[in-house]
């Protein structure tokens, strides 16, 4: 997964069993705080912090636009665009011991 808005793609995901892929797990993407902070609570149709929590992950953020990945197995997310390097890292990472 790559860090910023891709875990939008999560939203709807679900695992075998039906439930949301992200239930239990742990999991970043941009925080409502980075959304508010360009004006775009508003604007776009879902907050992905409040998407992830509403589903069940378990979410972490770092401060607004600093770096912050989240790892649960091959669930690999970024909080936003400065976390791209240490998502690729993790990626590679994960890769290498798998």
């Amino acid at each position: 997964m790559a860090s910023g808005h891709a875990p939008r793609v999560l939203r709807h995901a679900k695992n075998p069993a039906g439930q949301p892929l992200v239930r239990g797990k742990a999991v970043t993407g941009f925080a409502n705080s980075e959304e508010a902070a360009v004006g775009l609570t508003e604007v776009v149709p879902f907050l992905v912090e409040d998407a992830l929590t509403q589903n069940g992950g378990n979410y972490t953020k770092a401060e607004d636009w600093q770096p912050h990945v989240a790892c649960d197995g091959s669930l690999i997310t970024g909080q936003n665009p400065a976390s791209s390097a240490a998502v690729a890292k993790a990626v590679l990472q994960h890769l290498e011991a798998s």
